[in-house]
């Protein structure tokens, strides 16, 4: 394969081009992480409408956002249409009581393109001239039944005659802590329109929980704008394990500070203790409360406002730079536009090498634009389920309830993580077999990162004592088919074909883990010793008539032919892995044969299920 910039990016040991990503949430409200309730009820519990003034404790959400590997800084583009009800600073959507088919985002937004270091991206978002018709798409939603189509956001009539603004957002990376960012905003409406657009940087709140090991000191943003360069203003950011960044904004109107808290006054009819919170920039624009900014420009949630009025088929473009602060640095508009053409080319070269010749243009942009889909689906993943249950000893404590509740097993289970998500606004959250799935198809990209993803899954603060692998975060313990073994095989031999050579090290490590998760599945999923297993979602994304994750009313179960038949594919999966291991270690030998007899075992129950055979 022809190497490019891009490829040394991702197998040099220099500086760590991965740093700064698409690691933001699209959701963070209305997860299981962030529900507190005694009943279990996450939507109900953090809704949207708190979102924009209740600060998060696990994670952070935003719009066509990045952040650093460990969530310290986020950014993201909040917009104002002039007519909206609220500021729109995240993707809205309705759960499964609001909406006829289940969790659905009402919103239009693609990912067009990705490289796998994050050296250049870019995304589409569609917003609305009219007011965005949030309460039309819950009572519609929630009056339909399961047997009615879904009631989108185009159904509401907002995008009739074109009346809306199609907002790119592009970053690309002159350096591994250089962020350059474009965001382009087109009118495609036949009349003038404003836009208000809100560049946002903020700190995770991780200061008022009450844990010193989770927020040694608050970090804070200012405004740290030079007179001597009145065409642009600069904030600047300081975190103690972080460090100094500073966001240069060109040609904005003004910048606006408050600070990442929750609004206790507006959620809880309580005091706030601080007199600047979350919600201020929403409240500045939509209601005109300049008294709820900080004049003092100072604060852990900063951003530039650009108010526009654009022409019918016009646009307007911002340029911001987020970059490591260093003394002496270099105009950060010079050279801008450069960079970016520089980093386009080089993500069309790393395509370009990927990709089959027998390929034609469509089916190289539709392969593309999947890559794309996948890489912005990354997120950091934050979740001590001890905390969790226990409370902070800031916060008032949680119900009783939960202690025996939602995932009270899983005490040893501690992320803190980049982890491929299934879609960072319906499923904000890792699916072991999900993300089997997904590891094959970015081991054709990004190899390192699929290999660590499935080693991740088998690491001491995710695998249970057990032996079991967690399923998802709805419930862990739920038995999702075990595809890993052979998400395993498949990326070892697309790591092997694209390098010349296996990653041993990496199947044995993962072999080890395998084995422990295959014993959990044998001592409880084979509840009669027949080697037919039942229990748990095991199907193929099919709904069937009974839920398979509970116990049926007369204590009966359900034998699974599906389920059965994961196993078996999971016994041929490390029957080949074992093979391949025996090829430097003979001790593997044994085992081989252990898996091979075990699949004949599972055949032998499917064709002789009543034993006559």
């Amino acid at each position: 394969m022809q190497r490019n910039p891009e490829h040394e990016r991702l197998n040099g040991s220099g500086p760590e081009w991965k740093l700064w990503g698409p690691y933001l949430a699209e959701r963070a409200w209305g997860t299981v992480r962030e529900d507190y309730s005694a009943d279990g009820q996450p939507w109900d519990y953090f809704t949207h409408d708190q979102a924009r003034s209740r600060a998060y404790r696990w994670s952070e959400d935003g719009l066509g956002g990045i952040c650093d590997r460990e969530q310290r800084l986020c950014f993201a583009l909040a917009l104002w249409n002039g007519r909206d009800a609220i500021l729109k600073e995240r993707l809205f959507g309705v759960d499964g009581p609001h909406g006829n088919h289940g969790e659905d985002v009402k919103e239009y937004y693609w990912y067009l393109d990705s490289t796998p270091t994050h050296s250049y991206m870019r995304m589409l978002y569609k917003y609305p001239q009219q007011a965005f018709p949030y309460g039309d798409l819950v009572d519609t939603s929630r009056a339909r039944r399961r047997t009615d189509l879904e009631y989108e956001l185009i159904d509401t009539g907002v995008f009739q005659v074109d009346r809306y603004f199609d907002i790119f957002v592009e970053y690309a990376k002159a350096e591994a802590e250089d962020v350059l960012i474009r965001i382009s905003a087109f009118n495609r409406g036949p009349d003038p329109a404003p836009l208000h657009l809100l560049p946002t940087l903020w700190f995770r709140n991780t200061w008022s929980w009450g844990w010193e090991d989770e927020s040694p000191a608050r970090p804070r943003a200012q405004d740290a704008s030079s007179p001597l360069h009145p065409d642009r203003r600069v904030i600047r950011c300081e975190h103690e394990t972080l460090g100094a960044y500073e966001l240069c904004c060109e040609a904005a109107d003004d910048l606006l500070f408050t600070d990442n808290e929750t609004n206790v006054e507006r959620l809880f009819a309580g005091r706030n203790a601080a007199p600047y919170v979350k919600d201020a920039f929403h409240e500045y624009l939509t209601h005109g409360r300049g008294d709820l900014v900080n004049p003092g420009r100072t604060g852990t949630k900063a951003a530039a406002l650009y108010s526009r009025d654009i022409p019918a088929g016009g646009s307007c473009k911002v340029r911001l730079r987020l970059r490591r602060s260093s003394p002496g640095a270099q105009d950060p508009f010079e050279h801008f536009n450069e960079v970016f053409d520089l980093r386009h080319a080089e993500a069309d070269a790393f395509y370009e090498a990927l990709q089959p010749a027998s390929l034609n243009d469509d089916e190289r942009n539709i392969q593309r634009q999947a890559f794309a889909g996948l890489l912005w689906s990354k997120q950091f993943y934050h979740y001590d389920v001890e905390k969790w249950l226990t409370g902070d000893p800031l916060q008032p404590p949680p119900p009783q309830e939960r202690q025996r509740g939602r995932n009270h097993q899983w005490r040893e289970l501690n992320t803190y993580d980049l982890i491929s998500m299934p879609d960072k606004w319906e499923y904000p959250w890792f699916a072991s077999w999900d993300l089997g799935f997904h590891c094959i198809a970015l081991a054709l990209v990004d190899p390192d990162f699929a290999k660590a993803q499935l080693r991740l899954l088998g690491r001491e603060w995710y695998q249970h004592p057990n032996g079991q692998t967690p399923g998802y975060e709805w419930d862990f313990s739920s038995a999702n088919p075990p595809v890993l073994a052979w998400a395993t095989w498949r990326v070892y031999k697309i790591d092997q074909a694209a390098r010349g050579k296996g990653d041993h090290s990496f199947l044995e490590r993962m072999f080890h883990k395998l084995l422990l998760d295959f014993t959990w599945w044998v001592n409880r999923k084979d509840a009669e010793g027949m080697n037919v297993f039942q229990g748990g979602f095991l199907g193929l994304d099919n709904i069937g008539v009974f839920d398979r994750n509970s116990p049926l009313p007369s204590g009966e179960h359900i034998e699974q032919s599906d389920g059965t038949s994961w196993m078996g594919m999971y016994c041929l999966s490390m029957l080949t892995i074992a093979m391949e291991l025996a090829v430097d270690d003979p001790a593997y030998e044994d085992i081989a044969t252990k898996f091979f007899e075990h699949f004949l075992y599972i055949a032998d129950a499917m064709n002789n299920i009543a034993g006559e055979g």
